[in-house]
């Protein structure tokens, strides 16, 4: 368990883009000097005050690259610094030596947790523990040892804390952006399958009556021309979101191109003269979640019905709304092909968007005969 945690502590790799040194880095580093040399020039009281003085001075400017070089700046601050200090304690016994600048060495526990890779936090540790722990053996004060401790454990923990919140929103981020991911290709699963499937459609069609009806040939033409440029035009929306994939990292859900709704669902009737459509009850002031949803839905299980089923002469499509949830049903009257054992992307796309809208649905052989998908969807969704 114990070498279970040191071996995780030690793979722990640096805090990922530390931020560059500010003005406000360089004023704080000015205005503690300046806050040195005061003490220096004003207060008598401090013991072996040239001593005091130049540690102060060689220690402050570190603070530059306590981001940067959390342990080298650890390292000078306490393992040069604060040893240092302690040599008037171990030669005259002299108690709290140093100015009152250099409790500035407390902001580099923080950063050491904060930024530093596990290895060298716990090398820092080392480093922060031997004059911490000299220099509160040499106190006789109770409130004094109980505080100092307080304030180093302090600055250790802010940091961690710190660290921990930084992992855990790059991993929101993280998860925000696998969920995109899926939503783009649910997204490129749906418009190209469907307007492929159209594109075949037609043109068979267009072969079939190209010598005895040219005029309708013609027409098939046309409607392969225009599934062709909506494919291309969405595609590319699709790869504009993958260039400029981070700046959409925080948008959920993720809108990829043309966001069709129930009002477009006729467009699926134009894929072939069995497909039927029909829309009842409350359907409108619907989130955009779930029209686009219940599009998507009956776009997949329309295309599913023309490619996958053997036979069919009707293909209908009923969406209605209830108070509470809309309902879609898709069915076929063909022979459901022989089932696979693998559930085709399609089918799982359809689920998870139901899903994650708060909602159900399922797909399967119709005991009455041929395939049925059946969608219930929450009127109200949050993301």
């Amino acid at each position: 368990m114990v070498t279970a945690f040191v071996r995780s502590v030690l793979a722990e790799p640096r805090a990922p883009d530390p931020p560059a040194r500010m003005w406000w880095d360089w004023a704080l580093v000015g205005a503690l000097l300046v806050t040195a040399a005061g003490e220096a020039i004003f207060r008598s009281d401090v013991p072996w005050r040239p001593l005091a003085t130049v540690v102060a001075f060689l220690v402050i400017p570190v603070l530059l690259f306590r981001r940067t070089h959390p342990l080298l700046a650890t390292a000078v601050g306490f393992g040069g610094g604060a040893m240092v200090l302690q040599i008037p304690t171990i030669l005259d016994g002299v108690d709290e030596v140093g100015l009152n600048t250099m409790a500035c060495v407390l902001l580099l526990p923080y950063s050491l947790y904060r930024w530093a890779s596990g290895r060298e936090a716990l090398i820092g540790t080392a480093i922060v523990a031997v004059p911490v722990t000299l220099g509160l053996a040499a106190t006789e004060n109770v409130g004094d040892l109980i505080g100092g401790a307080t304030v180093v454990i302090a600055s250790f923990a802010l940091g961690a804390a710190m660290r921990y919140r930084a992992v855990a929103r790059q991993r929101e981020v993280q998860q925000v952006r696998t969920l995109e991911r899926g939503e783009l290709a649910r997204e490129l699963h749906d418009t190209v399958a469907h307007h492929v499937s159209a594109i075949a459609i037609q043109a068979q069609a267009g072969r079939a009556v190209a010598a005895t009806d040219p005029a309708l040939a013609v027409e098939a033409l046309a409607v392969i021309e225009a599934e062709a440029s909506r494919t291309l035009s969405e595609m590319r929306t699709m790869v504009r979101v993958l260039r400029d994939g981070d700046d959409a990292a925080d948008a959920v859900p993720a809108e990829y191109g043309p966001q069709r709704g129930i009002g477009d669902l006729d467009e699926l009737a134009r894929m072939s003269p069995l497909v039927q459509v029909q829309c009842v009850g409350d359907l409108a002031d619907l989130p955009q979640p779930v029209e686009v949803s219940v599009y998507r839905i009956c776009q997949e299980s329309v295309t599913n019905a023309i490619r996958h089923a053997l036979y069919p002469t009707r293909v209908t499509v009923e969406v209605r709304g209830e108070a509470d949830v809309v309902e879609l049903r898709v069915h076929d009257d063909g022979e459901a092909a022989r089932l696979s054992t693998n559930v085709g992307y399609g089918l799982l796309g359809m689920a998870e968007r139901a899903k994650l809208l708060g909602g159900v649905c399922q797909a399967g052989p119709d005991p009455a005969g041929g395939w049925t998908v059946e969608a219930t969807l929450p009127r109200e969704v949050s993301w």
